[in-house]
This record gives structure tokens, C-alpha cells and sequence, in this order.
């Protein structure tokens, strides 16, 4: 039987910090001559036709389960996707991917696993791992812990960039299936844990890549948003004007079991703010045709 309901504040991560932490570095960030701060990736002009991309992120606690269920490997996977989901919101192509493991004590089996992993990700998707960082930091993690946070880098024509200035009330938001939880959320998850055991395949799923998805609805698509932490309406809002807002359907699709398990524990407001709840990847577009609707931009 469930016991009280559980937050992802209590369980040691807030999403309000986050937000504050955000809006605490802008003036710093954006005094470099930086635009876009806050957005899934980060956009910077190489020539008067061309934009770089970039986007850096962690596989976070979910290292902790896969490791204690020899699953990292799909955690490499995770890292390579969601990176390459972020810069495809821009409607770029991803070209390189460089990774970053630091652990109290570097084991080769764990490493290689991780690795392994997101390079089978840049294979299928046609793009060059080209290096990265391997560190041994005693000193910082405690035995046992490793962290894995990767960089992808792409390139969009400036005329062909994504970045919702053009989202509009009417337009259509449609959603692409995720597989599990993905990488978000594992903080909460290990605490329910604590309470229910769940063992099936969509709670260590990895990261879907998303990449294919976006290239077949980049030229007319008016946003793109990759749900991560924050959840389905906290993402959305990423890449939406201010004076306008999501309106989602959550009868819309069937949530895969690992959620049905998390609801015994957790609020549905809670979830919501927290998990992607069976949809990974949101694309803003003015005619949805045959893909699935979740919901539609309204005024807020």
C-alpha cells in the first residue's frame, strides 16, 4: 500500500532553485554576447549565414540505479540523446559529441559501458564522438560515485532556425512518445522505491532520440521542446511567447505502466511538474496533420 505522497523537493531537488539559479547567472551569461540563455541550446553566429549550437547535460541520478542494476550502458545512451534532442530543437543538425566522467575511482568496466553506450547514439544518428574528459577526483565524489555529462554541438542556417517567435494561439502541440522516464526525475524515483519495488523495462529505458522526428517537421514547425525536468507544460514554456500558453489533453495518450506505479505514490500535480508522463519530445506547428495532438497554444 502507498504511504504519503512524495515531492521531488523532499526528495532533494527543487525545481524553484533551479529556475532561480537560471535567472541568478543571465546577466553573466549574457554579457558575453550570449543569446537564447534558458532555451534547450545555445546559439551562437559562426558567419553572416550559419549558427552553432550547443547544448551540455548530465545523466544525473539515474547513475545510481543503473549502476546497482548493471544497466549503465543504457545511461550512455541516455546522455547522447538527450543532448542531440536539445540542439534538434533549433531545427539544427547535430555534427559532434564530446562526454566528461568523473568518479571517486575510475573502473574501466563502468567507463567503457558509458561510452559505449552514447557512441552506439552517435552512430545511428550520424554524429562524431570526438573526445572528451576522464577524471579520478577522490577529493569530490564518494566511493562509488560517478558522474556523466556530455556536450553536442550543431549547425542551422540562421534562416532556417527554430526558435518559437513564431508560435501562435491555434497552433497545434504534438506529441512523440517517450520510452520510460528517461533521464529525469531519479531522485524521486529511487525514493519511491524506497517504498514499492518496479522493475520493468520503461524505468531504465533510455533516452528515445528524437532527431529523426524534428528534421521531418523542422520547416514548418514553429517550436520544438525536448521534456525533461520541469515536465510537458514546464518545457513547453520554454519556447513560448509571454502572452501565450499550453493547453494540454492528458487523456490525449496512454502513459506507459512505469507511471501508473509512480501515481500509487505521487500527486498528479506532482507528476506533472516533474515527469514527461509518456511523452518525450513536443513539436509547436500550425498543422499537426496525422501526428498526434496533445493540446493547443492558447492565450494565456
Amino acid at each position: 500500500m502507498a504511504g504519503r505522497r512524495q515531492t521531488y523537493a523532499e526528495a532533494g531537488v527543487s525545481l524553484a532553485t533551479s529556475a532561480a539559479v537560471v535567472e541568478r547567472l543571465r546577466t553573466a551569461v549574457e554579457s558575453t554576447g550570449a543569446s537564447g540563455f534558458g532555451a534547450f541550446a545555445g546559439v551562437h553566429p559562426i558567419d553572416d549565414r550559419r549558427l552553432l549550437v550547443a547544448s551540455t547535460d548530465s545523466v544525473g541520478t539515474k547513475l545510481i540505479l543503473a549502476r546497482q542494476r548493471d544497466a549503465l550502458r543504457l545511461c550512455g545512451k541516455d546522455l547522447a540523446a538527450h543532448c542531440i534532442n536539445d540542439v534538434a530543437t533549433t531545427g539544427a543538425d547535430p555534427v559532434l559529441f564530446l562526454d566528461y566522467v568523473a568518479a571517486n575511482r575510475i573502473e574501466l568496466e563502468q567507463v567503457a559501458e558509458l561510452v559505449e553506450g552514447a557512441a552506439e547514439v552517435c552512430r545511428a544518428n550520424g554524429v562524431a564522438f570526438v573526445g572528451g574528459e576522464t577524471a579520478e577526483l577522490p577529493g569530490i565524489y564518494r566511493d562509488e560515485e560517478l558522474d556523466f555529462a556530455g556536450t553536442c554541438v550543431g549547425i542551422v542556417e540562421h534562416e532556417r532556425l527554430v526558435d518559437g517567435s513564431r508560435v501562435q494561439t491555434g497552433d497545434a502541440i504534438v506529441g512523440f512518445p517517450s520510452a520510460g522516464v528517461h533521464a529525469n526525475g531519479f531522485t524521486l524515483v529511487r525514493r519511491v522505491l524506497e517504498e514499492e519495488d518496479y522493475d520493468a523495462d520503461d524505468l531504465l529505458a533510455p533516452t528515445r532520440c528524437y532527431l529523426d522526428d524534428a528534421r521531418r517537421l523542422r520547416e514548418h514547425a514553429h517550436a520544438f521542446a525536448h521534456v525533461t525536468g520541469g515536465g510537458i507544460e514546464g518545457n513547453i514554456a520554454r519556447v513560448v511567447p509571454d502572452g501565450l500558453a499550453a493547453r494540454i489533453d492528458w487523456e490525449a495518450w496512454e502513459r506507459p505502466a512505469v507511471f501508473q506505479w509512480l501515481a500509487g505514490h505521487v500527486s498528479e500535480d506532482e507528476l506533472r511538474r516533474v515527469f514527461n508522463l509518456g511523452i518525450g519530445y513536443c513539436a509547436i506547428v500550425p498543422d499537426p496533420g496525422d501526428e498526434l495532438v496533445i493540446g493547443r497554444i492558447e492565450s494565456a
